[in-house]
């Protein structure tokens, strides 16, 4: 059974979002959060699976929140709720430590997949969502000085998996695109991940993308 905790100021979509789990044989919510506050709370009470986290909130917003959770229960997975004009706190989000994201238009279908993958320790990185929102905050944003320093300790396969990461591509896409095997790059992953102190892919984006291995794409 995976436990989940609904973090959302606007009752009528808190409400929404728990009947749809709720109606799952193998999940539960466990608590109802209106704000970063009562969310970290519960996350501290309950250790959730999963954490489902508004950005905008009243006395302690999702970022915040988030990252209290990722202090407290580094056990709980965080997927933030956001729309696609909210970019900025999607991105910093995910440096706080959430595992993900979902936008509030996806199907009932999506959000259910999403809770489980997560909870089973993978990360959402929808390829065609996440690492556009990322590449697009960061066009936004005042240039910085990118330096690969933090990549040192990286073989050349493991930078090269990391590049393919960061495209949003799949182990079996990355396979296919480096002539390796899955298995193959589930241990390079795996160690790149290790070296680096991360605790999934999500951050392995943003690294790749902070450190100037990966550059974010002109506009279309």
């Amino acid at each position: 059974m995976l436990n989940v905790v609904v973090a959302d100021d606007q009752a009528l979509v808190r409400d929404g979002l728990c009947m749809i789990l709720s109606s799952q044989p193998d999940i539960t919510v466990v608590a109802e959060a209106a704000d970063g506050v009562e969310a970290v709370a519960a996350a501290r009470a309950h250790h959730p699976h999963v954490v489902l986290m508004d950005v905008r909130m009243p006395n302690l917003d999702g970022i915040g929140a988030t990252r209290e959770i990722s202090a407290c229960s580094p056990a709980t997975r965080v997927l933030v709720l956001t729309t696609f004009d909210l970019d900025e706190y999607v991105y910093d989000a995910l440096r706080a430590g959430a595992s993900g994201f979902l936008l509030k238009d996806m199907h009932r279908t999506e959000l259910v997949a999403a809770v489980r993958t997560v909870a089973a320790g993978e990360s959402l990185l929808a390829p065609t969502v996440t690492r556009r929102l990322i590449a697009d905050v960061l066009r936004q944003r005042a240039p910085v000085v990118a330096t690969l320093a933090p990549l040192a300790a990286l073989t050349p396969r493991e930078l090269d998996t990391l590049r393919q990461v960061a495209r949003g591509l799949s182990n079996a896409e990355i396979a296919a695109e480096l002539f390796v095997t899955e298995h193959t790059v589930k241990t390079h992953v795996s160690s790149l991940l290790s070296k680096l102190g991360l605790r999934d892919r999500v951050q392995a984006v943003v690294v790749a993308y902070e450190s100037g291995l990966v550059r974010p794409a002109a506009p279309l």
